[in-house]
């Protein structure tokens, strides 16, 4: 099946019609209205610098339900031990940098582009992305980020500087979550790491049902600055 060019008008191809790698089309923009459009379908944009947008549906898809969260018993201990202070939506420009220096750092290439990382902090200020950051003093020891439509959360990455920096901030984002009765996290790809914490792989049909189930709504929920863990 050819591949789905995008036109000015936001609409995109059954997800069901992704290619096997999951690559479903090309072309479009990074506005907010098309990048919350794609969410909504379990669509999101992944490319690398200089190519053309690319837009993706995975299956299968993995997914953290919130009750299925685990953590080991270690993590636990060390956050009893209050090494780190979490907060939301503070340092959302800086964890999106972090994402993408770190993987450089490592020798990794990132998809995190001036273009994506314009158009996600545009969605933050909006109030759709969300970032969580773990500090230790005054070093952001790690974080991650995402967008949030109703009951779900999409994550998009994290990283770590700090020894556990990313999974505290993890834990904090889980309980966030609980509380305010989201029902799960969609990671995307599928990774040990993840899965250790409880992350399972699904269908694409089955994660297209939990989407019509938990997104009724694309109202944004705004900032999350208040809080601190």
């Amino acid at each position: 099946m050819p591949l789905f060019k995008l036109s000015d008008e936001i609409i995109f191809p059954p997800p069901e019609t992704a290619d096997e790698n999951g690559l479903l089309a090309f072309g479009g923009d990074l506005q907010p209205a098309r990048i919350v459009a794609a969410y909504r379908s379990g669509i999101f944009p992944w490319f690398s610098p200089g190519d053309p947008i690319l837009w993706w549906f995975l299956d299968p898809r993995l997914v953290l339900f919130l009750n299925d969260f685990r953590i080991s018993r270690r993590l636990a201990r060390d956050i009893r031990g209050k090494q780190f202070t979490v907060t939301f939506d503070r340092a959302f420009a800086r964890v999106m940098a972090s994402c993408a220096q770190v993987r450089l750092e490592k020798g990794e290439g990132t998809w995190i582009s001036n273009e994506m990382y314009e158009a996600y902090c545009r969605l933050h200020d909006l109030g759709y992305a969300h970032s969580v950051e773990c500090w230790q003093g005054e070093t952001l020891a790690g974080g991650l980020y995402g967008i949030a439509l109703d009951r779900i959360f999409f994550g998009e990455s994290m990283f770590t500087r700090v020894s556990n920096g990313s999974k505290v901030a993890l834990v904090a984002l889980v309980d966030r979550l609980k509380a305010a009765d989201y029902q799960l996290i969609d990671c995307q790809m599928t990774t040990r790491h993840l899965v250790s914490f409880g992350a399972r792989e699904i269908s694409g049909t089955e994660f297209l049902d939990q989407l019509h189930s938990f997104i009724q709504t694309t109202v944004p929920d705004g900032k999350w600055c208040n809080d601190i863990f």
